[in-house]
């Protein structure tokens, strides 16, 4: 009798750099479930995945992300537009899942100090959906892309896993409940569940669009275009900038490590250093050759002074030491936004008008 054989084509990096197809047997590769896949981090988190040789499943309802964030990959994974919450899209979405990478939310303190109850559906209810459906699936694993904010404003540094949570927004709130119901359904049905608390992750496709957007994708496009940025505050509240490369790493090392060194459990991700606004944007005065100056504005509620991850759980158990650096980083994405438009005066036609950069993770 002849054996079936399921080859399919996946992409991987070649020595020379770029993608080149190549065929796998698909019984050994995994499924990735990724929610939120048009965002900066989940399209991130899907390239890795398909250059690695594994399938990525995905959904989305573009609320926050963007369709050209996937469109070079677009054909490569299968994708079901929808909302996690309510649609019953989740439970068909997860069936025959191996990881979940639980990226979805809406990333902004100060859209959920003006909206609080739209917060607490997108980031809280809307993860509660998923833990059901993972359960019910049988998924291996779930990682679920937790927050920094949950420490609060809390004067320690660096912020350590073990630190009593001391959350000031409601975005701060429902992250760190929706922890808390990770490591429930651990607990109490055996789903292996993983937190990240990520710190300021920024990178290319990171949108400056909104108003609620990270300060480095505003301060970089405004700056090419010659426009002043805006620091609310004085400049010298800090963030342990994290390059989108770490967070992806971190997210694949939390799918294979072992369940007894990492399930149920939450872990920084960031790397280990700080830097202050001021000090960012003469940073990217030297990097994009700005000549302008920085204006300042009033503090805005619900922001924290300073952040900086410890990272000694994090390299013991998951094996995560971070590869790129806040100014290497900071290159390469001002590098990429150049690269969507070489020409500063034609950058609106991309990202256009953006307005108060959100800082906080």
């Amino acid at each position: 009798m002849v054996q079936e054989v399921f080859l399919s084509i996946a992409y991987e990096r070649s020595m020379f750099g770029g993608a080149v197809p190549v065929r796998y047997d698909e019984r050994l590769m995994a499924r990735y479930l990724i929610t939120g896949v048009a965002g900066f981090i989940g399209s991130a988190l899907a390239r890795e995945v398909l250059a690695q040789g594994d399938q990525v499943r995905s959904l989305d309802n573009f609320s926050t992300g963007k369709r050209e964030n996937i469109s070079e990959i677009f054909s490569q994974i299968d994708f079901r537009e929808g909302d996690l919450l309510g649609s019953g899209l989740v439970h068909d979405a997860c069936r025959g899942v191996d990881y979940i990478l639980h990226e979805a939310a809406i990333a902004s303190v100060p859209r959920s100090v003006k909206d609080p109850l739209a917060s607490h559906r997108a980031n809280l209810d809307a993860t509660v959906d998923l833990l059901i459906a993972a359960r019910d699936a049988k998924v291996k694993r779930v990682v679920y892309a937790a927050s920094s904010s949950a420490y609060g404003d809390t004067p320690t540094l660096p912020k350590h896993e073990d630190m009593t949570p001391n959350p000031i927004s409601p975005y701060a709130v429902a992250k760190l409940a929706s922890e808390y119901y990770m490591t429930s359904f651990y607990r109490c049905y055996g789903l292996e569940t993983v937190c990240l608390r990520y710190f300021n992750i920024f990178g290319p496709r990171q949108d400056p669009d909104s108003p609620y957007s990270g300060v480095l994708a505003k301060f970089i496009t405004q700056m090419l275009r010659g426009e002043q940025p805006t620091i609310f505050g004085d400049g010298t509240q800090s963030r342990d900038f994290t390059y989108v490369d770490n967070a992806v790493q971190a997210n694949l090392l939390a799918c294979k490590a072992p369940a007894s060194e990492v399930a149920g459990r939450v872990f920084n991700i960031g790397v280990g250093q700080r830097v202050d606004l001021n000090e960012t944007f003469r940073l990217l005065q030297k990097i994009i050759g700005y000549n302008g100056e920085v204006k300042y504005a009033p503090e805005r509620a619900g922001d924290v002074k300073h952040s900086l991850a410890e990272l000694t759980r994090a390299k013991r158990h998951l094996g995560y030491t971070p590869k790129i650096y806040f100014e290497e980083g900071l290159r390469r994405t001002v590098e990429w936004y150049r690269s969507v438009d070489s020409r500063p005066d034609n950058l609106g036609t991309q990202f256009s008008n953006p307005r108060a950069p959100n800082v906080d993770a």
